[in-house]
C-alpha cells in the first residue's frame, strides 16, 4: 500500500502538471492507495482556494476517487459521513470535524453560523459556546 501526499492528489485531480499528473495516474493504477483525512482536508483547501473549485466539484471528485476499489481513506466511515454532509451545504473541513467526533459527544463552536448550518443538515448535539459579558 502507498500513502499519498496532497500534491499527488492535486496533480491527479487537476492535471495541471502533465508529467506529475501522469505519474499520479500510474501510481493510482499500480496498487492499493491510502489517503489520510488531513490530506483530504488540505487537498480540498488547495482546490477551493488556489484552483477555484466549487465545494460540489470537490465532493464529486473525492466520492469518485474513494469509490475506486484500490483507494482507502483513513477512518472511511467518518469521511463518507462528512462527504454526505457537504451535499447539504457544509464545507468539508467543518463536516469532517463533526463526523470525526466520538459517538455521543456534543460539539461546540463559537461560530454561530456553523452551528446553524450543522443543525439545518440534521446534525444533533451541536451548539454555540456561551460567552459572558
Amino acid at each position: 500500500m502507498t500513502a499519498v501526499d496532497t500534491n499527488v492528489l492535486v496533480r491527479l485531480l487537476t492535471g495541471d502538471e502533465p508529467k506529475q499528473a501522469a505519474a499520479a495516474r500510474s501510481l493510482f493504477a499500480s496498487g492499493p492507495v491510502w489517503i489520510a483525512k488531513t490530506v483530504l482536508l488540505e487537498t480540498s483547501w488547495v482546490l477551493r482556494s488556489l484552483y477555484g473549485f466549487e465545494e460540489s466539484a470537490i465532493r464529486d471528485a473525492f466520492v469518485k476517487l474513494l469509490g475506486l476499489k484500490n483507494v482507502h481513506a483513513e477512518d472511511e466511515s467518518s469521511v463518507a459521513a462528512a462527504l454526505a454532509l457537504t451535499e447539504h451545504g457544509m464545507e468539508l473541513a467543518g463536516a469532517m470535524h463533526l463526523s470525526s467526533r466520538p459517538p455521543g459527544a456534543a460539539f461546540v463552536s463559537f461560530d454561530k453560523s456553523f452551528v446553524q448550518r450543522a443543525r439545518r443538515v440534521g446534525v444533533s448535539d451541536v451548539s454555540s459556546v456561551s460567552v459572558k459579558d
